[in-house]
């Protein structure tokens, strides 16, 4: 995994787009999550980014592991069904569901340059029908959403893992490793970033964690057992 930014960010405008008029609703908390999560970094020193950036190194090196299987595993079937075909079936427009932490995250190991080609692509998108973070060269996040990565179809599943059945184990407890940051049955990663910008001021709805009335009740069963 490349290393995060190491500039000065220069304000909340200098890396993300502001809204207009003609963004949907979808759009419009993406770019409100960008600009949070832009503006609260830009308030922080450089010793607070370094703890956070610390904080996350498990999960980038779970991910690090994730994306090794897939291009181990999927990256032939994957390149010829969905991206020379162009006929992806999980980047469909305004249908990526992503969550706060994934924001952060991405933000936190992201240039400047990085950040804006993202919020651009968000802003005007490349295609009116397909998913708002691809641009003509691919996706615009440099670590894509957890939900993007675990995407796998039917048909792709179906052509690995019946002649690879180690390869279902691996990707069995992949998934269930990703729950150990995303699933608050326990105090998780993707939890302790929201809280972190909660505690600030920022709400947004991509708070999943604390948003969520499926996830709530995980929380407050959670708490009440301990």
């Amino acid at each position: 995994m490349p290393g995060p930014c190491r500039c000065r960010r220069g304000g909340a405008s200098a890396g993300v787009s502001r809204l207009i008029p003609d963004m949907n609703a979808y759009q419009k908390e993406q770019i409100d999550a960008l600009n949070m999560v832009w503006r609260y970094f830009d308030s922080q020193g450089a010793s607070r980014l370094a703890e956070l950036r610390a904080a996350i190194t498990g999960y980038l090196a779970f991910r690090q592991r994730v994306a090794a299987f897939l291009e181990t595993h999927f990256k032939t079937i994957c390149t010829k069904k969905c991206y020379q075909s162009r006929q992806s079936a999980c980047c469909s427009k305004d249908g990526i569901i992503t969550f706060f932490a994934d924001v952060a995250i991405n933000a936190l190991i992201s240039s400047q340059p990085e950040m804006k080609l993202l919020s651009d692509a968000i802003a005007h998108p490349y295609q009116a029908d397909k998913c708002i973070f691809l641009s003509k060269n691919g996706c615009t996040w440099r670590l894509k959403p957890v939900v993007c990565e675990f995407f796998l179809c039917d048909m792709a599943e179906q052509q690995v893992f019946p002649v690879k059945p180690e390869a279902q184990s691996q990707w069995e407890a992949l998934n269930a490793e990703k729950k150990t940051y995303t699933w608050p049955d326990q105090p998780v990663l993707f939890e302790m970033i929201e809280k972190e910008f909660i505690m600030h001021g920022y709400r947004s709805p991509l708070m999943y964690l604390h948003n969520s009335p499926g996830l709530i009740r995980i929380r407050r069963a959670r708490n009440e057992s301990s």
